[in-house]
């Protein structure tokens, strides 16, 4: 696999002139594998917002074995960074979805309702990194069929997508809509990922942009990132779906 940027000058970027609005982050205190308490969660929001973010929504995972969250256990997390933020006087727009796996139980989820969503009726799916759910047809009809529209996280990560990128056709046959991590274009989660984000920024395959944010690490490569001119001029360009959330 190869880049389609050539080597170009690389320039700092300014995540605010691209999109105000983070619709998949891991800013809920003590749910999941993001911020462990609220004061992590504050610290990590003041980052942000120093990047020019100015809405900010939180989406914890929904995990069969993992990360066991539902609407409860999200709202209470949400309710407690409201409170940690209003101490800190801080006065943002701050929101909360959930980014469900595709998963054993999901179908369940998915029949008892009420799922929580980015906007509408969009929900954000993952599926596992290595494999793809050899239902995942049947999945994306029953989400449709219950009246959602699905936006699928980083896809640039999972491991089971080559240079062809094939593997996205059911996906965006069925109106499904692409959220790509801004922090895979410089190479943080490796160059295959770097590789597979250029490609399909290049011929437009994203809909939808967010920083994926966990933890320190990320928020540090974020406010200091560096991205060729071209990729940024392509970031510009695109008509990302974020400022209608």
């Amino acid at each position: 696999m190869f880049s389609i940027f050539k080597k170009n000058k690389k320039v700092s970027i300014d995540i605010g002139s691209i999109v105000t609005q983070d619709m998949h982050s891991h800013i809920l205190p003590g749910i999941d594998d993001g911020a462990p308490d609220v004061d992590t969660a504050v610290s990590l929001i003041k980052g942000m917002m120093a990047c020019g973010i100015k809405k900010f929504m939180g989406t914890p995972h929904i995990m069969s074995e993992l990360h066991k969250n539902d609407r409860t256990t999200i709202t209470q997390a949400y309710d407690r960074l409201k409170e940690g933020l209003a101490l800190a006087g801080i006065d943002i727009s701050l929101s909360y979805a959930a980014e469900y796996m595709i998963d054993e139980n999901f179908l369940n989820v998915l029949k008892e309702g009420n799922l929580l969503t980015v906007t509408e009726n969009k929900i954000l799916i993952e599926t596992p990194f290595y494999s793809e759910p050899f239902d995942i047809e049947e999945v994306l009809f029953n989400i449709e069929a219950a009246g959602y529209k699905a936006i699928l996280a980083h896809p640039e990560r999972y491991h089971y997508v080559d240079d062809k990128l094939a593997v996205f056709t059911k996906y965006l046959d069925r109106g499904v809509g692409l959220q790509l991590n801004i922090l895979s274009l410089s190479g943080y989660y490796g160059s295959k990922e770097k590789e597979v984000a250029e490609k399909m920024l290049q011929e437009g395959m994203y809909s939808f942009i967010g920083t994926d944010l966990h933890h320190e690490r990320h928020l540090k490569r974020l406010s200091f990132m560096q991205l060729d001119q071209k990729i940024v001029k392509r970031l510009e360009q695109t008509n990302w779906q974020n400022i209608t959330i």
